[in-house]
């Protein structure tokens, strides 16, 4: 009997592809579109941090280092969250990792095994859906609406929890919807994960874009002696270095450990240099953050006052992040539908907000983190669209 080799694996083959990435590569085609869809910062990336940089160039730090990072970038952030978080945090407490995405998947690797549950907001980051395909996971979507405020609700978690979940994703400041959980909700998931045992990895790359009077409560906050947590973050968003590719986890020692040895099989170590500036982006001056989030308040404020202004479009201030979460339902449209003809009809690329999972029909993700002149000519644009239709 012969048996039949395949030349991709089913994995691979059924990976599910982002509708995010499908908009970008027909965007490709108008060259001339505004772009409301990236969602990285329009800042250069602060002066103090490329120097440092350059110097770990200069001083030859172009070698092998450590799998879970060079000590003075573990010791750096552990010194940050301890006093962030008011709780002991150790560099043995600390992975880093290439960007978040990297990040998520050791989270995942040490919480889920196949066939197990992983829990997500929907809708969500895409990729949470495609990180748990590849571990042979089951995603388990929890609806997140606008009647709560766009606000993952541990009511809702509760009732999707089985004896086969092993790991909830949150996500706050979130990425698409703009919102922080309320500190109440953090305490019950808390509450869920040590009745059930599961992890809660908590996704918090946006956790210093934060706005007016929104409080934004870290996983690793919410209560004394709780260890059952993996908090992923990154310096792109922060410090404007998304191709710097430095991101971390911060978890207990016992689960980071492990880590090291992951990263050696699958990329060895982040570039020596690349960490030298992420010490100087988080011990060095903080006002270039300062800065960027005063910029994002601006332009969230005259994008709100823009789309409410459009006659059957809407949408709830965000909180934090540099996204927006438009509702399009008046307009009778189904959210890629809408998508497509703004890019064809006035030549405006925008994220359907099914791309982000079954609950985010019927909206739009409109980033902000473009300049007020590309928000002002999106808008104008959207207003022709309404005008014509």
């Amino acid at each position: 009997m012969t048996h039949e080799h395949r030349r991709v694996t089913e994995m691979a083959a059924t990976y599910p592809a982002s509708d995010i990435r499908k908009m970008f590569n027909l965007a490709l085609d108008y060259p001339n579109a505004v772009k409301l869809t990236v969602g990285e910062p329009d800042f250069n990336t602060p002066e103090h941090v490329k120097a440092a940089g350059i110097r770990g160039i200069q001083d030859n730090h172009t070698r092998y280092v450590a799998n879970a990072g060079i000590p003075d970038l573990r010791t750096a952030i552990a010194q940050k969250y301890t006093a962030r978080w008011n709780r002991a945090v150790t560099s043995d407490n600390v992975m880093v990792s290439f960007g978040a995405m990297e990040a998520l998947t050791f989270a995942l690797d040490v919480s889920v095994s196949p066939g197990e549950e992983v829990i997500i907001p929907d809708p969500s980051f895409p990729n949470y859906v495609g990180q748990i395909h590849r571990l042979g996971g089951v995603a388990v979507p929890v609806p997140v609406t606008e009647a709560n405020d766009f606000k993952l609700r541990a009511a809702d978690v509760a009732t999707a929890v089985s004896d086969k979940t092993a790991a909830i994703i949150i996500n706050s400041p979130s990425n698409p919807l703009g919102s922080v959980m309320d500190q109440a909700d953090l305490e019950a998931l808390v509450d869920l994960s040590d009745e059930h045992g599961f992890t809660i990895i908590s996704d918090e790359v946006y956790d210093e874009i934060v706005f007016d009077d929104a409080q934004f409560t870290s996983i690793a906050e919410v209560r004394d002696g709780f260890d059952r947590f993996l908090v992923v973050n990154s310096f792109s968003k922060t410090y404007a270095m998304t191709g710097w590719r430095c991101g971390f986890l911060i978890g207990p020692s016992d689960v980071i450990a492990p880590m090291a040895f992951l990263q050696e099989g699958l990329t060895s170590s982040l570039p020596g240099f690349v960490q030298d500036a992420a010490v100087a982006a988080i011990t060095g001056p903080q006002d270039p953050v300062a800065t960027m989030v005063s910029s994002y308040v601006e332009r969230r404020d005259l994008l709100a006052e823009r789309i409410n202004a459009i006659d059957g479009l809407s949408l709830i201030r965000p909180e934090a992040t540099f996204y927006s979460f438009v509702n399009i339902s008046e307009w009778g449209l189904s959210s890629w539908e809408l998508a497509i003809r703004l890019l064809q009809e006035q030549e405006l690329a925008t994220i359907p907000g099914s791309a982000f999972g079954a609950q985010g029909e019927g909206y739009l993700r409109l980033t902000f983190s473009v300049s007020p002149e590309t928000i002002n000519e999106g808008c104008d644009r959207l207003e022709r669209f309404a005008a014509a239709r």
